[in-house]
């Protein structure tokens, strides 16, 4: 079954009166087991906006970033989620990619949008996808850094644009919010249900790559 049919499907966290982030951590790791860990987040930047809330004023990611606790706590443990998210409730929810848990392969919003255009014309089947102002990641099952690798090798060409994620890495989940702004579901896993399917990597860089080779012009879709 689909992941999402149609037009864009949101999910709601908010359970039994539980903060929306809260709520999404517990669900990303006790229901679907994605180990997940609180980012740093954001700051009153004096009147300017948000900034990060790490010590670097130049941060390249606001908000977007582990700090304290690092990538290595990252847990499927329901008290030790419960705990942080309790203590840090605005904290943005970090995905550990890898290992047994989803990887991504990410684009620039704007090639992000035309992709899903062209993979449903397609008829790619997609998982969830999740949308950032400034890249869309597109979820994808457990890939090792091997396994990329030699993916990448057999190919004459990938769009530049695109991004991994995989095994040491991390990604923002909605329903964060970083220094340049709202994470939101683009396709969202099923409400109630089970994990969340997930295409493989081969597949979707197959259908990213002849999805931006098929231009009329025979430029690329999934340029900036």
């Amino acid at each position: 079954m689909r992941e999402i049919l149609g037009r864009r499907r949101r999910l709601l966290f908010r359970r039994n009166g539980k903060p929306a982030l809260l709520g999404a951590a517990l669900t990303c790791a006790t229901e679907w087991k994605w180990p997940v860990f609180p980012g740093v987040g954001t700051a009153p930047a004096g009147g300017r906006g948000r900034r990060c809330a790490c010590p670097d004023p130049e941060c390249a990611v606001p908000g977007a970033h582990p700090f304290d606790p690092g990538l290595l706590a990252a847990s499927t443990d329901r008290r030790m989620v419960r705990w942080w998210w309790t203590n840090r409730p605005t904290a943005p929810v970090l995905l550990a990619t890898g290992g047994r848990a989803p990887c991504a392969v990410s684009l620039p919003a704007v090639a992000g949008a035309r992709a899903l255009v062209e993979l449903d014309r397609m008829g790619m089947r997609l998982g969830p996808v999740v949308a950032t102002p400034t890249r869309w990641s597109l979820l994808v099952a457990p890939y090792s850094l091997e396994q990329l690798g030699e993916l990448l090798h057999a190919k004459d060409w990938v769009p530049s644009s695109l991004r991994f994620h995989g095994e040491g890495g991390y990604l923002l989940l909605p329903p964060s919010e970083s220094g340049t702004g709202q994470v939101r579901w683009e396709r969202a896993p099923l409400p109630g249900s089970a994990r969340p399917w997930l295409p493989d990597v081969v597949a979707v860089v197959d259908a990213l790559v002849e999805a931006s080779t098929s231009a009329p012009d025979g430029g690329s879709r999934l340029a900036y």
